[in-house]
């Protein structure tokens, strides 16, 4: 499943945060509300703007953060952020 068709960012809404088509529904949360062990049925009663495929682009859209990040050379994740920062070329975002 594609994901880049339902995952939007935008600057000006929750903080620039992936959000699911557009609404005010973070990836994280929904990320959140399945890992506390809702129910996917719980879930889109709770949120009717939800659907059943968005619940899985949230999961696909973190597979492929997972899958990128586990791609990061080995050096770069075994420094620490205060090494991090020395390095050039190297921004949090902050």
């Amino acid at each position: 499943m594609n994901y880049r068709d339902h995952i939007t960012i935008e600057p000006d809404k929750r903080g620039g945060k992936p959000c699911v088509r557009g609404l005010r529904i973070t990836v994280y949360e929904v990320l959140e509300y399945l890992a506390s062990e809702m129910t996917e049925q719980e879930i889109l009663e709770d949120f009717p703007d939800l659907t059943h495929a968005d619940l899985k682009v949230c999961l696909a859209y973190a597979a492929d953060r997972e899958r990128r990040f586990m791609t990061t050379p080995v050096a770069a994740r075994d420094c620490s952020s205060m090494e991090l920062a020395s390095m050039p070329g190297i921004s949090f975002g902050r």
